[in-house]
């Protein structure tokens, strides 16, 4: 038993009682009686009221990393969004395909997967999800299908590059693979799962969308410059955007997390945005960006890091990766497969964060039984990709998932974990299913 674990009410096996209590909160968040952040931090403080974890280790538990880069970059986008830039981008993407929803559909979706392998995929929804709501209002069409698409874009484009998505960060880090690594590996595969995407997406809704002609001509009206509201803070807003993306792609020569640098930003930002104004007026602007961020998704991140940290104390993601590699019976092509679909299915139903990190140390440890730590590098891309893609599965499978049900809700949009779940699933499993065939064809 794990020392964590050594004091659990009434003596109770850790393990299924972590288990049992995951199971309840999860099934209780999927019925959506109560607010998932309700429930998320219900869950959490039973890990630690139950004995499943000291305080300490509740505390511990929950990324920091990804906390602060949400809130910072929910800060940036605040602030940027009054200048205009959105409704530039929005008007722009509009016109380039004549105002036709489908078109607008399609080219979202890419334009989020290319931004998401620059930036991290909850940045990029950030930035993206407030122009599609702006273009889908202006068209009266359901935005549902929008964003939904986007959910799947930044995951699929996130999988392709280091610093794309927090688990090909902790790949990356831990075992010193490089942006470029990431990107000739993965990028290739990410290319067509994004087509397949961008075809699945038109199939199921796009071919369907409609919007009459009199709004489409009103948009295309519409011009782009004059929605620039503010020139100075448009081009305050690009300089420090400009800095955080070159410093996500350096962060490893810097030496920062992508969390500082996110929150680096949004402390940036705020000098510059509240500089020369009086004391009543900064402090009128800075309580209106905070109250901007989306706390409910912040707090239900907290809570969902806390219950998983209990699970993981308790000895179940650990028993879960074991007996995936002893069933493969040492046979590498068979744990490279075992790995990635596990890693899916698993993701989808967990975060994939501290699963990644469990399997981190496992998958090394088999590398004298493989011929060292090279031989490893097809099982490091098969964890990605699995960890990755899996996270579209459901809602709770990725922190872009929650973070554009967050917005989504706030809109007045239904976004709902059934609904989602029904359509994101099996497209999961197709787009991991064409990794299985490229990672077969190219490294097994």
């Amino acid at each position: 038993m794990h020392a964590a674990t050594s004091s659990v009410l009434f003596g109770l096996d850790p393990l299924w009682l972590s288990t049992v209590l995951m199971i309840v909160t999860y099934g209780v968040i999927i019925s959506e009686k109560l607010n998932r952040s309700i429930i998320a931090l219900l869950g959490a403080m039973l890990m630690v009221m139950f004995g499943l974890l000291t305080q300490e280790q509740a505390v511990g538990g929950v990324d920091f990393n990804t906390i602060a880069l949400l809130v910072g970059m929910m800060i940036i986008v605040s602030i940027t969004r009054k200048c205009g830039i959105f409704e530039f981008l929005a008007i722009w993407s509009a016109k380039l395909v004549k105002a036709n929803p489908a078109g607008i559909l399609a080219m979202l979706a890419i334009v989020t997967a290319l931004v998401s392998a620059l930036l991290d995929n909850v940045t990029t929804v950030l930035l993206v999800v407030p122009v599609t709501l702006i273009i889908t209002e202006a068209l009266k069409v359901n935005p549902y299908p929008f964003l939904f698409s986007q959910v799947l874009a930044s995951n699929i484009g996130g999988t392709a590059t280091l610093i794309g998505d927090p688990p090909n960060i902790l790949i990356g880090g831990q075992v010193g693979l490089s942006f470029n690594d990431f990107a000739i590996n993965l990028a290739p595969v990410i290319v067509v799962i994004l087509i397949v995407h961008v075809l699945s997406i038109h199939l199921i809704w796009g071919r369907c969308m409609q919007s009459s002609p009199e709004l489409r001509a009103r948009v295309m009206a519409f011009d782009a410059v004059q929605a620039i509201t503010d020139r100075r803070l448009l081009r305050l807003a690009s300089l420090v955007l400009a800095l955080v993306m070159l410093a996500f792609v350096m962060a490893r020569t810097l030496g920062l997390e992508s969390g500082t640098i996110g929150m680096a930003g949004a402390a940036l930002l705020l000098l510059l945005d509240n500089l020369g104004k009086p004391a009543e007026q900064q402090s009128e602007s800075v309580v209106k960006v905070y109250n901007e961020i989306e706390w409910v998704t912040i707090l239900f991140f907290v809570g969902l890091f806390i219950i998983i940290a209990g699970v993981e104390h308790a000895g179940l993601l650990r028993l879960l990766a074991d007996q995936l590699l002893a069933a493969t019976g040492g046979d590498f092509t068979a744990t490279g497969v075992s790995i990635l679909w596990a890693s899916a299915v698993l993701s989808a139903i967990v975060d994939n964060i501290p699963f990644v990190a469990t399997m981190i140390p496992l998958i090394k440890s088999m590398g004298p039984a493989f011929g060292g730590g090279d031989a490893l590098l097809p099982l490091w891309w098969c964890l990605s990709l699995g960890a990755c893609l899996g996270g579209n599965g459901t809602l709770i499978g990725a922190s872009a998932n929650l973070t554009v049900a967050g917005i989504a809700e706030r809109n007045g949009i239904p976004f709902s974990f059934a609904t989602y779940t029904k359509i994101a699933f099996p497209l999961m499993l197709t787009h991991v299913a064409i990794s299985q065939v490229y990672l077969w064809w190219r490294y097994f």
